[in-house]
């Protein structure tokens, strides 16, 4: 009798062990203080609920503003600031002193700031694309370890898959990004370049260090540009293109070692220039570059009778080609991309 009821005891005791095993108390307690660990709980220091995959690894210091939703195996490091209705994508991965503005998203596999001195600094509305690098060491081999570097990217970014943009080189200066830019696939964009707003790179466009792009410029795919040059607004890089002088304002450039081949006829319609500003544009350009009488002097002397004309001086858009020329033959300055009399405009 006594051996029974000890048999009875023994396995009421296992059937509760077994039913406490299986609770799911201890794992939803578990997820909570780990959630709490983190600080996604503390609402008054990181601003309101979210979401937050438990597989995250957010660090107790992290910033994390408002409704931002963080995917599986996400890493958050302790000096990032993360603004409101930002999505983290499974496997990305935030680090160093990084800011995230608004509503940002950072897909899969994407990499954003690094653990070195400086910053980067992204503004609101920006989307980084699946594996892609932003602000990180750059590849000048003149950078020196400690040294401060920083990134600065502005509102509307679209930055797809497999792109890389890199912080500065000194401390003295920064990589700098606007607003509204579409970086196609696989684009690089590398130490200290200063890229304007509205601009479109297509797929492999590739810009060594140094290079400035101002507003509104079209890349075709695989184009490279050597460092320190600088690509005009409203310009267009023809695909496959390799760029070492400037490319003036309002023009477009093709081939190996690219050449002028006149004007983005195509680009400045679409971005509203005037027929009567597009047709004073062309004569200067034929002017300057594709002269009647070959006799007209030397390149200085065209566009001084551009400049002296009249009617042409008073059009803005070919006072501002005029200058960009101009510009390009300043000290420091690589000149511009060579032309050829026969280039339609």
């Amino acid at each position: 009798m006594a051996m029974a009821a000890a048999s009875s005891s023994l396995r009421s005791l296992r059937a509760l062990s077994i039913s406490r095993a299986l609770s799911p108390l201890p794992l939803l307690r578990g997820f909570a203080l780990r959630l709490l660990h983190q600080g996604v709980l503390e609402e008054g220091r990181r601003g309101g609920p979210g979401s937050v995959h438990p597989t995250a690894v957010v660090h107790a210091d992290a910033m994390i503003g408002q409704g931002v939703m963080i995917g599986p195996f996400c890493t958050i490091g302790s000096s990032v600031r993360i603004g409101n209705a930002c999505q983290l994508h499974a496997g990305s991965h935030i680090m160093g002193d990084t800011e995230l503005g608004d509503h940002c998203i950072v897909l899969t596999g994407a990499i954003v700031g690094a653990d070195l001195p400086g910053q980067t600094i992204i503004g609101s509305n920006n989307v980084i694309g699946h594996h892609s690098v932003v602000g990180v060491r750059c590849q000048d081999l003149k950078y020196e370890a400690g040294d401060k570097c920083f990134l600065h990217i502005g509102h509307n970014n679209d930055i797809r898959e497999y792109s890389s943009i890199h912080r500065s080189s000194t401390s003295s200066d920064k990589t700098v990004v606007g607003d509204n830019n579409l970086i196609m696939g696989s684009c690089h964009i590398a130490h200290d370049c200063k890229i304007g707003n509205n601009n479109i790179f297509a797929n492999n466009t590739l810009l060594a260090g140094h290079v400035v792009v101002e507003d509104y410029a079209h890349t075709g795919g695989a184009v490279v540009v050597h460092q320190f040059c600088r690509i005009g607004s409203y310009s267009f890089l023809s695909g496959g293109s390799a760029i070492s002088q400037d490319v003036p304002k309002y023009m477009m450039v093709s081939g190996d070692r690219a050449e002028l081949r006149g004007l983005n006829l195509v680009g400045l319609q679409r971005n509203g220039f005037s027929s009567v500003e597009v047709m004073k544009m062309r004569r200067a350009y034929r002017k300057i570059f594709m002269p009647i009488n070959t006799n007209m002097g030397q390149f200085d002397d065209r566009l001084a009778e551009v400049e002296q004309d009249k009617e042409l001086a008073e059009c803005p858009a070919v006072l501002s080609m005029l200058q960009s020329i101009r510009g390009s033959f300043e000290q420091d300055r690589r000149g511009i991309c060579k032309f050829r009399n026969w280039c339609g405009s």
